[in-house]
């Protein structure tokens, strides 16, 4: 069930190794001779050999970001890792090895064919993200647990299975269990599932499977709502108003506060708290979250608005261009022939000159087209710097207002706050408060610094709840406004190169075949 170390000293994957691998599965004679010469770029191999190679430990396969094939059977594997940067991977073959744990297959959700065939395996776990696998061998392993296959009901694609030498398929009801728990399951252990057993398995497991079902169905409801509430609250976050649709910021406010739980045994403070703006707090937080979201869409549909103006003024220079280029081409569509073919050593040579004019001439019609260009587009971008810097700025202002009223609300509060601790004191000093209260609270009116100082900790707490939340919207506002202008003058300047090398590109093409042919006239 696992294989034993050789006399062969255990290997980990390292350069030297996957160097050879690659050689021995490229091109063979001369084009492996050059291949090896000028060294193969690791991100262009798909398929990739490392079997009865002693492997103790995976390592150093990051490189091959491309691979869709990976053979690392019959090693002495002990641990699936490394692996996370094969994202295309579709078929990883990891059989008779000595692996325990599945694990470490997280970032293969393209993996369609599985192998861990004749290892150590005694469990099937961790193979969440693989919803595309297809075919699943895990035979000769030590899996005991019949209930354990119900795992694989959540792999909607599994249509291939091998448990073969498991002591699990020693159980009586295995083969009925596995047809009733995977309806969808083509071929067990290298053989069809037939309709008779199917049927038979369905019968006898009805009331499991109808029960196992309901949960699957509960499970599934519970995923979709938390998936939606995930959705709308990444949708809050791009407008930078997340939990601003309710309580969370005004009960935020007392999360750190140390002070606040002993000064709710002044006198007068219940009165005091329930007077609390709460209410209003909380209105100006859900009217901020409102416009947040009204500000979101409109800012989405100004860069909507602007990436269809840009794309029409790129496409419409696009097409003039090649209305340049088309009626260049169809003045002088078979020019170089016809020249070659004259008798006339002047007018040819004429007609050579004339062509190389209108060679120049073409050039510096498409880039004075691009220049133009890149003036309409240039004036495009400005219009959009503008109007984005503007809702910005507009959205920021109205933003700091309603923050400014939430301090407000905290202020008065405060000022209220601190009136009732002064009083307490006062009667206090003056023998005349006879009310209960806790050993900690009265440790606060030794004195009056210490019963201000508490009361001012409590509400700088406070101050900063609303002061980070503020800070945090504006930079976000800014920094997407930046991250946006930045990225359209990028994109532009690559736009630019990308003509101005094309236009380059299609004269020196041209000048190429004019020079070839008075190559061939001065040999002649």
């Amino acid at each position: 069930m696992s294989r034993l170390y050789d006399t062969i000293e255990p290997n980990v994957i390292d350069e030297k190794m996957l160097q050879k691998a690659v050689e021995e599965q490229g091109p063979q004679e001369e084009l492996g001779q050059i291949a090896k010469r000028e060294g193969i770029d690791y991100k262009d191999v798909i398929e990739l050999q490392l079997d009865f190679r002693n492997i103790l430990k995976v390592d150093n396969l990051w490189q091959f970001v491309n691979l869709t094939k990976l053979q690392l059977d019959n090693n002495i594997i002990e641990k699936i890792e490394a692996l996370d940067s094969l994202v295309h991977l579709i078929w990883l073959d990891l059989s008779f090895n000595n692996i325990e744990v599945i694990e470490g297959l997280e970032a293969l959700v393209k993996l369609q064919d599985l192998s861990l065939y004749n290892n150590r395996i005694s469990k099937i776990e961790n193979l969440d993200t693989l919803q595309e696998l297809q075919v699943f061998s895990i035979g000769n392993n030590n899996l005991t647990a019949l209930e354990n296959v119900v795992y694989l009901r959540k792999f909607k694609n599994l249509r291939t299975l091998n448990l073969t030498g498991n002591p699990v398929c020693e159980n009586e009801q295995y083969s009925m269990f596995i047809a009733a728990h995977l309806p969808d399951l083509v071929y067990l252990d290298f053989r069809l599932v037939d309709e008779n057993t199917r049927e038979l398995a369905d019968i006898k497991y009805q009331y499991v499977i109808d029960e196992l079902k309901q949960g699957e169905a509960q499970a599934l409801a519970k995923l979709v709502e938390e998936q939606a509430k995930q959705k709308e609250l990444e949708h809050h976050k791009a407008a930078y108003v997340e939990y601003l649709n309710g309580p969370f910021l005004f009960e935020s406010l007392y999360v750190e506060d140390t002070e606040a739980a002993r000064l709710a045994y002044l006198p007068g403070m219940a009165d005091l708290l329930e007077t609390y703006p709460s209410s209003k707090f909380v209105l100006i937080c859900e009217n901020l979250f409102a416009y947040g979201l009204k500000e979101h869409e409109k800012r989405q549909a100004e860069v909507s608005t602007f990436y269809e103006c840009l794309q029409e003024a790129i496409q419409d220079s696009q097409k003039q261009g090649t209305k340049i280029i088309l009626d260049f081409e169809n003045d002088n569509q078979g020019l170089l022939d016809v020249i070659q073919n004259m008798s006339s050593f002047e007018i040819a040579e004429s007609k050579l000159v004339k062509y190389n004019e209108d060679i120049s001439q073409v050039s510096d019609t498409l880039m004075t087209l691009e220049m133009q260009t890149v003036d309409q587009l240039e004036e495009i971008i400005k219009d959009f710097e503008r109007n984005i810097a503007d809702q910005v700025s507009t959205f920021i202002e109205n933003v700091q207002g309603m923050m400014a009223q939430c301090r407000d609300l905290e202020n008065h509060h405060h000022e209220k706050l601190l009136e009732i601790a002064i009083n307490t004191l006062e009667k206090i000093v003056k023998s005349e408060f006879d009310e209960e209260m806790p050993d900690d609270v009265r440790l606060l009116f030794v004195d009056k610094d210490t019963i201000v100082n508490a009361v001012n900790a409590s509400h700088d707490i406070h101050l900063l709840k609303i002061d980070n939340r503020e800070d945090d919207i504006v930079t976000k506002a800014n920094s997407w406004s930046s991250s946006v202008i930045e990225e359209v003058h990028k994109n532009e300047l690559n736009r630019n190169r990308n003509r101005v090398r094309e236009i380059n590109q299609y004269s020196d093409h041209l000048q190429e075949e004019l020079d070839n042919m008075e190559s061939l006239e001065q040999m002649e």
